[in-house]
């Protein structure tokens, strides 16, 4: 679990690969195209495209090919379990309301 969770969490450790994550999430279940991403994010797309790959390989995004286009999103699921990873794991030893106050 420590090396899908540090994969993960490594995936998402650029400016630019939280930009694109950020507006897969925003985009909902419906997704983006890659020409979509980079309109909203203005990264190029040549950069873009790495940096999908990044993150399909950390395992945050799910690519589907529908047609000539592929489907980006977000994959809510691994977003959910790494947020409880730091809950769970980073803050098992602060008091309480440290936690729950933020």
């Amino acid at each position: 679990m420590w090396d899908t969770t540090a994969k993960a969490f490594a995936a998402m450790g650029s400016e630019a690969r939280l930009r694109v994550l950020k507006a897969l999430v925003r985009a909902g279940e419906t997704g983006l195209t890659v020409g979509e991403i980079q309109e909203r994010t203005g990264i190029a797309p040549s950069t873009l495209a790495h940096h999908l790959k990044y993150l399909s390989a950390g395992g945050v995004i799910v690519q589907q090919k529908t047609g000539r286009s592929v489907i980006n999103r977000a994959d809510y699921g691994q977003l959910r379990i790494l947020a409880d990873f730091i809950l769970d794991e980073c803050c098992a030893d602060a008091p309480q309301q440290a936690v729950s106050n933020g």
